[in-house]
Formats: structure tokens, C-alpha cells, sequence
């Protein structure tokens, strides 16, 4: 611990804080660069550390934990080692360079030739070797070698089946946020969407209901889902990403997928071409990281698993596209999926029984307005919509008219506008706005809605609608009904109960209202990096008690704490130093107390007298 205090103690701040960063601890208790020495030598931090180590990395801290057993070693004994145990000339050629970069991840600590591995790593890694880890001589070995494929796999059809597989995956997420649109889905206290909404959005998108909780996910990871404070909407990044060509959307969900991939597993990926496969990309996973235990398994679970509904896995096995896209290439990885996509159309077909089939996925923004004014009743390369009197209602309350509604079905039919079609949008526009909704005087209060009604008779209707119980009506005059909720939910509840219901401001002219309600992505409020609090804590420490005096007793104190036995060099009268193999027992009040190894009597020397000090040699 001594030594990697003292290494920590001679980097900048930036490259401190480097080295911390590739490195798990608990910073809770640390103070100085003592107690920052023995947080990263913890069991579990060592284990995070070594676990994360390629072949190469392990095969250079394993040979140097293997000659410096209880002391220390030089960077050419660890290269000979390496030489003796037949690595290849590239590896013992590299054990410099390994040898600095295990320094910068606080595994072991390099000054010139020298090296020293702290007994806290020793611990961690010589009992498991040749047992849990490969020994020294194994991890030498030269990879093997990438073979070939020969066999004559008609690379079309993987992508055909993985394009498939995407696009359903693109165009279930699509509906999944079209149905948010309509109605936020609700999130239970224990996690996870409640049954009713479950079951609401599995059928919308028209996937199994187990199947909808990692749809969900993969959505949120990609930002188009926002959850507000119980419920779920869809993301005004969602609303953009609707709006985008298939390959578009497809190529998001696929970055997300890369981007949540340790970089190493994406750049082990590389050795592969052809001959990739599920067995072979877990072979070479696990000999190039053979300390990875949890997080490569994690990794490998996304890489294949995760893959599978997004087109760059079949049968469980990795699609040519998971290459373009590891490597960083999503263009050409959407073009390759995309010509195997269904084509977008830009016309329909307008049926006499009011229903509107798209031969074809709809072009999404000519989608997205159809919406607004008609249902959707079936979803699959063709789609079926159809237009009632309520959903015509609805895009008029979202600002559309009879006008708009047949000049933009009349530019999207193949087969000109059916009369009962037209007759309908036009009934409909009629009777808009024969029931409206308002805020209620204040004079009304407790309501806070007010409903009313030139229709008598449609009046007294509304009052005994028991589909209507839930927004507690009460009528206040022939024309009148009140309701305690806000106009806004009461305008929907009547619209969905297929009223020709219009909202309408204090001076009685009418207002457009769309219930698609989009939530904001919050930008992740500023957090304090914790290596930088913690570094202006360290830091501090050691210029408060900038004195060497006050370095020797924290080294002092650390010794005493661990039962190090180190070599103190004092001072003595005439200016000469003699060097004492020295056990520290205590530290106090500038004295050190403790124990003279050879001489087996206890001394006290003013901490004054001491020059320095350092490790004992490994045969003491």
C-alpha cells in the first residue's frame, strides 16, 4: 500500500484522476491518499479491476505477480518470464508498455525497471491461477487463429429473415407510441406498467403480452418514452422518430443496442467476418477476457440476445448487419436492411363502408395525419383504418375541418372519395360543435367544467348516460350540465363516448384540442464528478500537511495499521544515515514507536530524524 501511495502521491491531478476512473471503489471514509491507496486494494475493487483485464493485460500482471511473490521485480525479469514461458515475440515485446498501463490502473507500481505488486493484488490473483485463471504459460499463447467460413451460405435470406424481424420490431414500437399518444400508460409502485395498459399496448402493437416489457425497455433506453410522475408518454424525440422513414427508426433503436456494448466486446467483434457465430464470438470472448466472469456474460446477453429483434441476430446466431453496426457502420447497415423492407406507399384505398386500406406501410407523416381523423383497425404490410363519426370528430376538435379531411383523403385515394365517406365528414362537421365544454363560472364552484347545449333533449340524454357516470354530470338548467373535473377531461370523456362535443374559450369561440400530449426529455441535471469531489478533499489533505515530517507519519501510521515491516533511514548525529528494518507500532505526537526486526528490541525515533522510508526487501 505504501508504494501505491507513494505512485498516486507523484501523479498530476488529471492523470490521478484518470487512473480512478478505470477503477471501482468505495470513496466513502477517504482522506488522504492513504486511505485512497487502500479503498482501490480492497478484495472487490482488485477483482473489478483484474476481471476487466484482456489476455494480454492478465498475462503480464500474472508473471509479475509470479516472480515478485513477496517483493519486488524488475520490467525485463517480467519480458524473460514471458520468453520462458514461449509468448510470442509481439507479447514479451509489449511487457514495457503492459507494464505502464497495469501501473495506470493502480495494479501494480513501475518506477524505471522496477516493480512492485501490492501484496493486496498478490492475494487476489496468484491462488487462481492455473484454478479459476489460466497460468502464465496459457495466457502466453498466441490467439488462435480466425478460420475462414467455406460453407455457402446464401447471405440473402439471413438478411431477408433479419429484416423481417426488424421491421416488425420498428413498426410494434411505432404503435406502441401512437397508443401513449392516445392515453399514458401507467407505471405501478413495485416497477413495471400496470395489467390494463399492458394488455392495452400489447394489442395495439400486436405483440404477446411477455413480449411487451423489453419492447418497452428498448424504447426508454432510446429516449422515446418519458416517464412523468405515475405515468408513461410518449417523448417529443418519440414524436420525431415517428415521423421517420423505417430505415431511420430502425437505425436509432440499433445505435442505442451499440451504444450500451462495452467497447471491448465491440472491438473483439472485428476478428470476426464471415465466419461469425454465436459459439465463436463466446469462445473468443471468454479467451481474451478469461477474468470476465459476470460482465462479459451481461455483454454477451446483449450482444446476441438483444439482438435478436433488431435484425442482427437469426436463430439466435449474429446477421451480417451486426458487424456494419458494431463497427460503427449504421448507414450501411439501414441500407442493407432496408431493401428487404416492405415499400412505403403514399395511396389508399377508400372502401363505401367507410373503411381505408393502405396496400402497403403508409409514408409515416401521411400516417400520422390519417390518425388524427380515423382508427385503426388492423396493422400489417397492409393496414386497414376506418372513419366514424367520433373519429371525424376528433381531428375536427384538433383543428381540422370538412374541408381539410376530403382535400387530403381526396390526394390519397386511388378510387376518388365514396359518397357515403363524404356524406359522413360533412354530418360531422355539422353537428360539431352542438355540445360544448367550458370552464364553469366561478359562481358554480365546487365545478370547475361547465357542458351546455342548445339540444334540450340531448341535455337530459348526457345527464342519465351511465357511461358517463365517471365525470359526476349534474345538470343546472335545460341547457347546462355541470362537472367538478376539468373541462379538458370531461371534453374527452364525451368525445370518446361519441358526442359531437367541441371545447370552447370564455367568449364562446371554439379551441382546438389534441389529447396526443408529448413529454419533454429532461436534460440530466449536472452531477458533480465524485473522483473530482474526492480528489479536492485528497489533494487538500496533502497541502494542508505539506511537510514531509507529516508524509512520513501518514506512511508511518499506514505501515502500523497493515503490520508492513519497512526499512526507516535516520538520521544520526554526525549527518551520516543508517538504514533500521523497523515493524511500526504507533505513531503519536512526533515520536514513532516500533519494533527493530534484527536488533528484536523496540525503538522510539523523533520523526525529525527520519529521512525516509520504504519497503522492506523481500527476504525479511
Amino acid at each position: 500500500m505504501l508504494e501505491l501511495a507513494a505512485r498516486l502521491r507523484g501523479l498530476s491531478r488529471d492523470s490521478l484522476a484518470a487512473a480512478l476512473h478505470s477503477r471501482e471503489f468505495e470513496p466513502s471514509g477517504v482522506r488522504d491518499l492513504f486511505d485512497l491507496a487502500e479503498a482501490v486494494l480492497t478484495p472487490d475493487s482488485v477483482d473489478h479491476a483484474v476481471g476487466r483485464l484482456d489476455r494480454r493485460h492478465l498475462a503480464v500482471l500474472a508473471a509479475a505477480v509470479e516472480l515478485v511473490a513477496d517483493g519486488d521485480t524488475t520490467a525485463e525479469a517480467v519480458r524473460d518470464e514471458l520468453v520462458r514461458h514461449a509468448a510470442s515475440a509481439e507479447l514479451s515485446d509489449a511487457a514495457g508498455e503492459l507494464l505502464d498501463e497495469l501501473s495506470s490502473l493502480m495494479l501494480l507500481v513501475r518506477i524505471g525497471d522496477r516493480v512492485h505488486v501490492p501484496a493486496a493484488v498478490i492475494a487476489r490473483v496468484a491462488p487462481r491461477l492455473g484454478a479459476e485463471l489460466p497460468t502464465v504459460a496459457e495466457l502466453a499463447t498466441p490467439a488462435p487463429p480466425v478460420l475462414v467460413s467455406g460453407d455457402d451460405v446464401d447471405r440473402t435470406l439471413i438478411d431477408r429473415r433479419a429484416a423481417e424481424t426488424a421491421y416488425a420490431t420498428v413498426a410494434a414500437t411505432a404503435e406502441v407510441l401512437a397508443a401513449l399518444g392516445t392515453q399514458p400508460a401507467r407505471e405501478l409502485a413495485k416497477g413495471g406498467l400496470a395489467l390494463p395498459d399492458s394488455k392495452r399496448l400489447a394489442e395495439a402493437s400486436g405483440i404477446p403480452l411477455d413480449a411487451l416489457p423489453r419492447l418497452f425497455h428498448r424504447a426508454d433506453e432510446a429516449g422515446l418514452v418519458v416517464r412523468e410522475g405515475a405515468y408513461w408518454l410518449e417523448s417529443e424525440r418519440g414524436a420525431e422518430w415517428s415521423l421517420e422513414s423505417t430505415s431511420g427508426r430502425w437505425r436509432r433503436l440499433a445505435e442505442c443496442w451499440r451504444d450500451r456494448i462495452p467497447e471491448a466486446l465491440r472491438e473483439l467483434v472485428a476478428r470476426r467476418s464471415e465466419s461469425l457465430t454465436a459459439s465463436t464470438l463466446g469462445d473468443d470472448v471468454r479467451w481474451f477476457y478469461p477474468a470476465g466472469g459476470r460482465w462479459i456474460d451481461e455483454g454477451l446477453e446483449r450482444l446476441i440476445g438483444e439482438a435478436e429483434a433488431l435484425g442482427l441476430a437469426v436463430a439466435g446466431e449474429p446477421a451480417p448487419t451486426a458487424l456494419l453496426v458494431l463497427a460503427g457502420d449504421l448507414d450501411q447497415a439501414a441500407a442493407r436492411l432496408a431493401a428487404y423492407f416492405p415499400a412505403q406507399v403514399q395511396q389508399v384505398y377508400l372502401q363505401h363502408d367507410l373503411s381505408i386500406v393502405s396496400p402497403g406501410p403508409l409514408e409515416p407523416t401521411l400516417d400520422a395525419r390519417l390518425r388524427g381523423f380515423a382508427d385503426v383497425e388492423g396493422r400489417d404490410l397492409a393496414s386497414t383504418y376506418r372513419v366514424s363519426a367520433a373519429s371525424v370528430n376528433r381531428g375536427l376538435a384538433a383543428g381540422e375541418t370538412a374541408q381539410s379531411i376530403l382535400e387530403f383523403l381526396g390526394g390519397l385515394s386511388l378510387t376518388g372519395i365514396p359518397q357515403p365517406l363524404a356524406y359522413l365528414v360533412g354530418e360531422a362537421a355539422a353537428r360539431f360543435g352542438s355540445l360544448r365544454v367550458s370552464l364553469a363560472d366561478p359562481a358554480d364552484a365546487p365545478a370547475r367544467a361547465c357542458v351546455r347545449s342548445d339540444d334540450e333533449q340531448l341535455v337530459r340524454t348526457l345527464a342519465v348516460d351511465q357511461s358517463l357516470v365517471s365525470i359526476g354530470l349534474r345538470q343546472a338548467g335545460p341547457h347546462r350540465l355541470l362537472s367538478r373535473f376539468a373541462p379538458e377531461v370531461v371534453f374527452w370523456a364525451l368525445s370518446d363516448a361519441r358526442y359531437p362535443v367541441a371545447a370552447e374559450d370564455a367568449s364562446g369561440e371554439i379551441i382546438r384540442l389534441s389529447r396526443h400530449h408529448l413529454a419533454s426529455v429532461p436534460e440530466p441535471a449536472p452531477k458533480a464528478d465524485p473522483i473530482e469531489t474526492l480528489l479536492d478533499v485528497v489533494l487538500a489533505e496533502g497541502e494542508d500537511g505539506a511537510t514531509e515530517q507529516a508524509w512520513l507519519a501518514r506512511q508511518l501510521e499506514a505501515a502500523a495499521r497493515s503490520k508492513e515491516t519497512l526499512t526507516v533511514t535516520v538520521r544520526m548525529p554526525g549527518g551520516d544515515t543508517a538504514d533500521y528494518l523497523l515493524a511500526p507500532a504507533s505513531v503519536a505526537n512526533g515520536r514513532l514507536r516500533a519494533r527493530d526486526r534484527k536488533a528484536d528490541i523496540e525503538r522510539t525515533l523523533p520523526l525529525s530524524a527520519i529521512a525516509a522510508v520504504s519497503p522492506a526487501p523481500a527476504e525479511a
